[in-house]
């Protein structure tokens, strides 16, 4: 017993202290509760967006818009669409190549391979008229939007092209990237973000692969340069109107229910369509918005055709007020409001470019060109429909896609070591840091058992935007004890576990769910919203990252502590945590990472979807520094 006791003591000496009996499935309830409603964190997204809208096109005379509109397109291509890109693919002529030839009645089929970027190639089809007496004569670029498999054999493009092909003009109509030809997993436009992430703008590609086609056009001796036009529906809307409104060799334009303004779509309660990536490419929006687009197009000839019941996306009578007015004021300016021309269809109504829309299409295309006007559809347009076999072209069999094109940028990036600061000071810029004031925190709820309080808060930010969080102490909690802030990538309801080990070691913890993060925020139309931050030249990561330092600072201070332990489980708080401690390094203790990645180029190679992690995809993260990198720019925090 002599030689019992003193062993006893000790061991109890060395053991952890116990100051609460705190159970991760009695806390569970509690982390759980629901603090801030879906439907305000939804709402407060949207007023954060449509805050930060450019405001509609604005100028007191044509010369001024005709400076303004140059310096945009200059800005808009060298500094967004082209950030990134190697000059040399971004300046590489048109390369083209026939697979096949199909003959018809007054037309014929050109089978085209084209490269887009090097090992990247897309199908084309060129309807030619047989006859071309007369000289060079008028082309239109055809493209079209999220069609599935059919790809270029759909019904409604083939009846245009055959139309347009037998009324005298070229007709050139290129797969779309994920659909058709194209159609790979790995050429899901959400996979535009994976550019992003290794320094290229996700949008660049889309541009390139439809400017390639206009580029083709512009070779062709039989084709009149100054009668260029083109047209597409939905997707095909939403690439006419970005590459007619960049690139002014596009003489007549005719986009089909493709695009709305960024604060329309960002409200509309149903039919408003946030779309996808490209159409919301990151820092597009900065300085600009779809008006300022469709006001590019002046002075020359455009048809605005939207669908008065569309059930995918823009309605007409949203489009009008948002898109065609602001327009048409840039239009008189030049005395040229005849010029701009709006469409509502009715018939169907619904999301279409059926007869009603094409006869419309026709006739602006025949004034805009010269031609003898083209009223309906041939008479042979509906019977010599191909199917898609019939029209394949045939791509390379090992023809990247849109994500192993990120890969093979992702394995050129060379790093050049730097002092910590520049390497901080390029970390700010990239992620687009902003600190964030805490401007309120509301107490919503509290309870007091088991020896553990807790308490509830909404947290509201300057930015309009808001995290939530629930404050848990023992009674017999240590003075002075560290203070801990623990995420998780599925919300502070899963944060459990974690919560009650540092509680039952005496220390103060907020599970804490940052805006962007938890059940307030797993929406799918919040998440797709997040692109929209990107587009307005802001980053989620960024975002939260300034969050998780202003709630440090008030946890700091209310815990009496100088510095704040954080402990994350998940890939999206892991990198979000280690942002904040690089930019922040000396108000962190210690970062603890579960369940998390050792590289961003995990992203890559899993790969991991935007829709579950919108924070990783932050334009030219990966290419300035990586999770290492992070952490050797938050010492002395340890990182583990």
């Amino acid at each position: 017993m002599k030689r019992t006791l003193p062993f006893l003591l000790l061991a109890l000496a060395l053991a952890p202290l116990v100051f609460a009996q705190a159970d991760a499935s009695g806390l569970a309830p509690v982390l759980r509760e629901e603090i801030l409603p879906p439907a305000v964190a939804l709402n407060e997204l949207r007023e954060h967006i449509v805050a930060r809208v450019a405001k509609p096109p604005s100028a007191g005379s044509a010369a001024e818009w005709t400076e303004s509109a140059g310096r945009l397109r200059r800005h808009l291509l060298n500094d967004v669409v082209f950030h990134g890109w190697p000059k040399a693919w971004i300046e590489a002529p048109p390369r083209f190549e026939e697979t096949g030839v199909i003959e018809a009645a007054g037309y014929r089929i050109r089978k085209l391979r084209y490269e887009i970027v090097p090992g990247f190639f897309g199908a084309a089809l060129l309807y030619e008229p047989s006859s071309q007496a007369g000289g060079k004569r008028p082309a239109v670029l055809n493209v079209y939007g999220h069609v599935g498999r059919p790809g270029k054999s759909v019904e409604y493009e083939q009846k245009r092209r055959i139309t347009l092909a037998q009324n005298g003009v070229f007709a050139l109509s290129l797969e779309w990237l994920g659909f058709g030809e194209l159609q790979h997993k790995g050429n899901s436009h959400w996979f535009a973000p994976h550019l992003d992430l290794v320094g290229a703008n996700g949008v660049g590609l889309f541009y390139l692969a439809m400017r390639k086609g206009l580029d083709y056009l512009q070779t062709r001796a039989d084709v009149d340069p100054r009668r260029l036009g083109m047209t597409g529906l939905s997707g095909g809307g939403w690439q006419t109107i970005v590459l007619s409104a960049l690139d002014e060799r596009v003489r007549a334009s005719v986009p089909v229910a493709g695009f709305n303004g960024m604060g329309a779509k960002a409200v509309a309660r149903a039919f408003g369509d946030t779309g996808d990536p490209e159409q919301s490419a990151t820092d597009l929006f900065e300085s600009a918005d779809y008006p300022q687009l469709a006001a590019l197009l002046a002075p020359r000839p455009a048809l605005l055709v939207y669908n008065a019941e569309d059930d995918c996306c823009f309605r007409a009578g949203m489009a009008k007020p948002a898109i065609e007015e602001p327009a048409r004021a840039i239009y008189e300016l030049y005395g040229r409001g005849s010029e701009l021309g709006f469409y509502e269809n009715r018939d169907p109504g619904t999301h279409n470019y059926q007869l009603d829309n094409r006869e419309q299409a026709y006739r602006f295309f025949s004034r805009a060109f010269g031609l003898p006007a083209i009223t309906t559809d041939s008479a042979q347009a509906g019977s010599e429909l191909r199917s898609y076999d019939e029209l394949v072209v045939g791509l390379p069999a090992d023809n990247l896609t849109i994500l192993d094109l990120a890969r093979r940028l992702a394995r050129g990036i060379v790093r050049q070591p730097g002092p910590p600061e520049a390497a901080r000071d390029r970390l700010r810029q990239v992620v687009r840091y902003q600190p964030a004031k805490l401007d309120r925190c509301w107490l919503v709820a509290s309870t007091h058992k088991g020896g553990v309080e807790t308490l509830s808060y909404a947290l509201r930010f300057g930015d309009g935007l808001s995290a939530s969080a629930v404050w848990l102490k023992a009674d017999a909690a240590r003075k002075n004890a560290p203070a801990t802030i623990v995420l998780h990538d599925g919300g502070r309801g899963q944060t459990a576990p974690e919560v009650a080990e540092r509680v039952n070691r005496g220390e103060p913890v907020l599970a804490l769910d940052l805006a962007f993060l938890g059940d307030a925020w797993s929406e799918r139309e919040t998440r797709r919203l997040l692109q929209n931050l990107n587009g307005l030249g802001e980053r989620p990561v960024g975002i939260e990252a300034a969050e998780l330092v202003a709630v440090a600072r008030w946890l700091s201070t209310r815990a009496a502590t100088p510095t704040v332990r954080l402990e994350t489980s998940g890939i999206r708080t892991q990198l979000t945590t280690l942002v904040a401690a690089a930019l922040e390094p000396r108000l962190f203790s210690e970062v603890v990472a579960r369940d998390g990645m050792k590289s961003l180029g995990d992203a890559l190679e899993k790969p991991v979807e935007f829709m579950d992690a919108p924070e990783l995809f932050c334009l030219d993260l990966y290419q300035v520094t990586d999770l290492d990198g992070l952490a050797g720019l938050a010492a002395p925090t340890r990182v583990r």
